[in-house]
């Protein structure tokens, strides 16, 4: 789900590329991703938690904040997703979107991120010996 404040910056190709991202990675990882683009309310990281805490299934869910303005930018983890997503992998992600959005491509940035995100919060394969 993406979730844009007053004044939608994408284009509609933009939103499409965006919510077809958001859906595949959905698909891989088996986990929900959300996305606010806008102005934070208050502290950057609280607002993104306060988001995060609101969606449907807060454990299984990976929100993305980005606060352009500001240079704010917040990913929160569920429980659930934090067994196969490291704090390190976060962070690099983190790294590959501003790097994005230093060079003027949001949509860009939160595709990579996203994509980054969901590949290494998809679940193991586990192969069990009988």
């Amino acid at each position: 789900m993406a979730q844009v404040a007053a004044g939608d910056p994408f284009s509609t190709s933009e939103r499409f590329a965006l919510d077809e991202a958001i859906r595949k990675a959905e698909q891989l990882s088996r986990v929900e991703f959300s996305v606010f683009v806008g102005a934070a309310e208050g502290e950057p990281r609280a607002f993104a938690t306060q988001l995060h805490n609101s969606l449907v299934a807060p454990s299984r869910s990976i929100l993305v904040m980005v606060d352009p303005a500001a240079r704010a930018l917040e990913i929160v983890t569920g429980g659930y997703v934090r067994r196969t997503l490291t704090d390190a992998e976060v962070e690099l992600a983190a790294l590959q979107m501003q790097t994005a959005f230093a060079a003027g491509d949001l949509v860009g940035g939160l595709r990579r991120g996203i994509t980054m995100l969901s590949e290494h919060a998809r679940p193991q394969n586990t192969l069990h010996a009988g």
